[in-house]
């Protein structure tokens, strides 16, 4: 299955997690690597390269790390000018059906602190809710994200480990 992983991260050259998925995944011949902010620093989006790169796989992964309980700026202004009407939705606007949607999400807290009664009382199920309305609404299957917590205390062999996890997970039949 051919797959798309649209890294967002805005600081890549800082982060050690998303930068090592990145790399990682760069290896594989199935998936093509896109650094979301490496292409488009000042947020200006070709939205006929991007379209055109959603139409060449059959699964989509945002990887990206948790910023404010979201993800960051970019893929919002990501989704306005590239998901458009008659395109991915409305009259005409088939294009994604029947695509996979997965999200890859690094998270710097704990998995017990996205939970009830942990410290920010929501899972991340809960908190990823739009992407998974946004996929139905175009027509992707949404699948289960792949999830690293705890990434301010992983040693460089669990960033590594977590590196080889993710790229199973995406190779995976779900």
């Amino acid at each position: 299955m051919k797959t798309l992983v649209i890294v967002i991260h805005p600081n890549l050259e800082t982060s050690v997690v998303n930068r090592t998925w990145m790399n990682r995944l760069k290896q594989e011949n199935d998936i093509t690597v896109h650094d979301l902010y490496g292409e488009y620093p000042n947020f200006i989006i070709d939205v006929e390269k991007e379209q055109q790169l959603l139409l060449d796989h059959e699964r989509i992964v945002f990887q990206f790390p948790m910023y404010w309980y979201s993800s960051p700026a970019l893929l919002k202004q990501w989704e306005d000018d590239v998901l458009t009407h008659g395109w991915a939705y409305g009259t005409g606007g088939t294009k994604l059906h029947g695509k996979e949607l997965l999200l890859a999400i690094s998270l710097g807290a704990q998995e017990s602190d996205y939970q009830a009664g942990g410290e920010y009382n929501i899972t991340i199920s809960e908190l990823i809710r739009p992407f998974q309305v946004t996929a139905n609404y175009i027509g992707m299957r949404f699948l289960p994200a792949f999830t690293q917590y705890g990434t301010l205390h992983l040693s460089k062999e669990d960033v590594k480990n977590s590196a080889e996890r993710l790229v199973d997970y995406l190779k995976a039949e779900h």
